[in-house]
């Protein structure tokens, strides 16, 4: 019976240390950065604190990031941006309503390069998210002839990549046969928009936004090139100024 109680009372110790030593171990909130840009319009600087929570003590991932935002006022507000590694806040004004907006960046940390991205303004006061800009028309299609087409919008011309120094691998992984014919339908990867880039576009213009997507062929390590887009925000939408195809 001594035994039994003693294993018992030694568990329940086991156990409380344990918790006390997680609740020890648990990341607490910390301060990444603090920036100062009047963002209300009010011509007075707001101070902005990025913040997050490390997923462990040793990690440098965030699992949660967020930004406390307090007026000269004492008014406040908070943004959050979910998870991700070296958040980075950008002021730019992109909606050209001559207030600064809120451009958040985070890279995912995957293979590929992708980043997490949000855009707000908090104009008078009014906090507002602002969508980014997507690719809606971009299409690409293994043809005869070890020939890549890619179609990056209805009236434009289809750009033919050849890929005839990657056939080895296109054969073995049975697209083509050895004489360059198409064994079956097979489209492209097209990967979502990796990472957005403030872009002075004129100084009567003001800023718009550089995007970079992507293109594989057979498998994501198999890079045929990138989709740069220059894109303008104008009566609430955003419009594309300039598509360009840029080769590996």
């Amino acid at each position: 019976m001594r035994l039994i109680i003693f294993a018992l009372v030694f568990l329940f110790s086991l156990n409380i240390n344990s918790a006390i030593y997680a609740a020890e171990e648990k990341p607490e909130p910390g301060l990444i950065e603090t920036y100062e840009s009047d963002i209300t319009g009010d011509g007075q600087d707001e101070i902005i604190e990025l913040k997050g929570i490390l997923f462990s003590e040793d990690a440098s991932y965030y699992r949660e990031i967020w930004a406390e935002i307090t007026s000269k006022h004492g008014q406040q507000w908070k943004i959050t941006y979910g998870g991700g590694y070296e958040p980075v806040l950008q002021f730019v004004d992109l909606n050209h309503d001559n207030i600064n907006d809120i451009f958040y960046q985070s890279p995912t940390g995957g293979s590929g390069g992708l980043y997490n991205y949000q855009l707000n303004t908090l104009a008078n006061e009014k906090l507002t998210d602002i969508p980014l800009p997507e690719q809606r028309y971009i299409k690409g299609m293994f043809e005869d002839n070890f020939n890549v087409i890619i179609q990056i919008s209805p009236d434009s011309k289809p750009i033919v990549m050849d890929v005839k120094d990657r056939k080895d691998d296109y054969i073995r992984l049975g697209i083509y046969d050895t004489e360059g014919n198409l064994l079956k339908p097979k489209s492209v990867m097209i990967d979502p928009i990796a990472f957005f880039e403030p872009i002075l576009i004129s100084k009567s213009k003001g800023y718009g936004l550089k995007s970079y997507q992507q293109i594989s062929g057979a498998y994501h390590a198999d890079r045929l090139g990138t989709i740069e887009t220059l894109w303008y925000y104008e009566n609430n939408e955003w419009i594309i100024l300039q598509t360009d195809w840029v080769p590996v």
